[in-house]
């Protein structure tokens, strides 16, 4: 089993993030993330210091040399594909071929709002994804890529240089049965999942097998994996108070009471086909809280 830590790139300094990253890594992290915001998570109306996901990849991928590097998950409606292909290059170079290319369909309407992208409804949203893609596989896939889509073009597009393991494995996120995790079944190399219970967790894989079923595709050639919030030695009330509404959503994928009590919660994913478990870390972070996941569950878990 791998244990990896996503990390939310807000309410601390530059020094302090990249503190936490490397701290990761020297502890054999699996694997490291970040995530795609413009804003805070859950949302406070843009209250709170947040810095850039891309901008922050590329450090972490040169203050790091073990981890497995990526972000849970680019929305598409930010970054037109060609673009986001070629920084997940560059990155992937900068990490000496460590990094791994997510995509979802977005979430945080209030963001978008206020930086003046467009944010559709859902379904089409989930029509960009689908598009933005099919369209990466081909930029990494094929020497050149033309297309004319809905949503997105390319004309006659080279990605050079390749990526350095000669293409970069695509990561799709999100808990949609009948889109996303068909498109997963059909273009990724990993699903990722948030913040779910290890029981829909188990539901959702046995969805996604089958999807790859109905496609031909064997359902062990996608990884998968799952984020946790990381709240040890917080309660319920205080972490409802913290995400308000969207408590409910996001309470049953969440680490809570003892190292033990963690470890076992993190086994009940594993159990249920989960291949990496990442613990979602905000600030402030308990340097002790971090280093007991680091040093102690994560070590556990893998040999067990």
């Amino acid at each position: 089993m791998q244990l990896g830590v996503h990390i939310g790139q807000q309410n601390l300094s530059m020094a302090a993030l990249r503190d936490v990253w490397r701290q990761a890594d020297e502890a054999a992290a699996d694997w490291i993330s970040v995530w795609d915001h413009l804003y805070e998570a859950p949302p406070a109306g843009g209250t709170i210091d947040h810095f850039e996901a891309v901008a922050c990849l590329g450090a972490l991928a040169a203050d790091t040399s073990h981890a497995r590097l990526g972000c849970l998950v680019f929305y598409v409606g930010y970054r037109n594909p060609g673009l986001l292909a070629k920084a997940a290059v560059t990155i992937d170079h900068i990490s000496g071929g460590r990094f791994e290319l997510g995509i979802g369909a977005g979430w945080h309407e209030w963001e978008a709002a206020a930086y003046g992208y467009d944010f559709p409804p859902a379904g089409r949203r989930l029509d960009m994804l689908e598009e933005a893609a099919g369209l990466i596989t081909s930029y990494f896939t094929n020497d050149r890529t033309t297309h004319d889509g809905e949503y997105f073009r390319a004309d006659d597009a080279s990605m050079l240089p390749r990526p350095v393991r000669g293409s970069m494995p695509i990561w799709i996120g999100g808990v949609g049965e009948k889109r996303t995790l068909r498109m997963t079944a059909q273009y990724a190399d990993g699903w990722n999942a948030a913040y779910i219970s290890p029981a829909e967790y188990q539901r959702l894989n046995g969805v996604l097998d089958r999807h790859c079923d109905d496609l031909g595709r064997d359902p062990a050639t996608i990884e998968r994996s799952i984020n946790l919030m990381f709240d040890l030695g917080k309660g319920e009330t205080e972490l409802a108070a913290q995400w308000g509404a969207m408590w409910e959503r996001v309470s049953g994928g969440s680490l809570h009471g003892s190292v033990d009590q963690a470890t076992e919660r993190i086994a009940e994913y594993r159990d249920a086909g989960a291949d990496l478990v990442n613990v979602a870390v905000r600030a402030p972070v308990d340097p002790e809280l971090l280093d007991a996941y680091l040093t102690q569950i994560a070590p556990a878990l893998r040999s067990s």
